[in-house]
């Protein structure tokens, strides 16, 4: 359950992922938790299934002038292409200017829904998000591999 109340980017910053290279603090957040779950079971094959899964429930207490939405015409050619370096740069740079709190983009899984990527480091990150609720999820065994 701890695991659940992280919001630190450690995971994206140790493994690195679609739109972060290793080193790069980044929190994958989804705009529903039906994304949310989908993004994480295309990860994972039955033997790797973690033993808990959960959903967290994140709210931004700002105002969206700290939310950056990719336009359309500005995703990298293949952005959906697994691994694309072009994503990873855009990702890491967007972290490190410090400018915005969360950028929106399309899921690459379902690319009619969105996920917010979150900058731990960006100047009063804790003061900004909070955890609304944590709601442990059981897995459908007919979603996995």
């Amino acid at each position: 359950m701890q695991r659940a109340r992280d919001l630190s980017g450690i995971g994206a910053f140790k493994n690195g992922g679609r739109w972060n290279s290793k080193g790069t603090y980044m929190l994958y957040t989804s705009m529903n938790s039906s994304l949310a779950y989908l993004e994480n079971l295309v990860h994972f094959d039955e033997p790797d299934l973690p033993p808990d899964l959960y959903i967290v429930a994140i709210e931004i207490k700002s105002s969206d002038k700290l939310v950056y939405q990719l336009a359309d015409d500005g995703y990298p050619a293949k952005w959906q292409m697994h691994g694309n370096l072009e994503n990873k740069i855009m990702g890491d740079k967007w972290m490190l200017e410090n400018k915005f709190l969360a950028f929106k983009v399309r899921s690459a899984v379902n690319p009619t829904e969105f996920n917010f990527l979150l900058n731990p480091l960006f100047p009063g990150y804790h003061d900004k998000i909070a955890v609304i609720s944590i709601q442990q999820l059981s897995i459908d065994n007919r979603l996995v591999r």
